[in-house]
């Protein structure tokens, strides 16, 4: 895994909306591929994340057209842009989200998707522990050699 951290990356810019936004203009904002999550901002402190499946689960609950403030995932998981890749990974995979807004100084600085990650991690941590002494063939002869041969 390349241990880089997150501000090396190209964050996505998702849009930002207000608790009060309503309900369709969310789900409107949402059917466009470019917007992953919308980020909801009161005096630019995160105060939720709305996705697509907070819609879905509304919508299957109730007819209702409520602001954006009742149905928003609250309180958000968030990361720095210091954070390594693999710290961002692993704060997603036990936080059970898919969208970590990065955040400097308490100022919302972009959105981090797991979709964004994966090109950077592999699928299966590689862990390799030498029993013999690494470089070590086996001549034509029978003999030995060694990398200090």
């Amino acid at each position: 895994m390349i241990e880089t951290t997150v501000e090396t990356v190209s964050l996505e810019s998702a849009r930002t909306i207000s608790p009060e936004t309503p309900l369709t203009e969310a789900a409107q904002q949402l059917r466009r591929t470019e917007v992953p999550a919308l980020v909801v901002l009161s005096d630019e402190s995160i105060v939720g994340i709305v996705t697509e499946s907070d819609i879905v689960a509304l919508v299957a609950e109730t007819d209702e057209q409520p602001p954006v403030r009742q149905f928003m995932s609250t309180p958000v998981t968030t990361i720095t842009p210091d954070a390594t890749l693999s710290e961002a990974a692993e704060t997603m995979r036990t936080a059970g989200v898919k969208h970590l807004p990065v955040i400097d100084d308490g100022v919302y600085r972009g959105l981090l998707s797991a979709a964004t990650l994966a090109p950077y991690l592999s699928r299966h941590r590689l862990e390799i522990e030498w029993e013999d002494e690494p470089m070590s063939l086996e001549s034509v002869e029978g003999r030995e050699i060694t990398a200090d041969d």
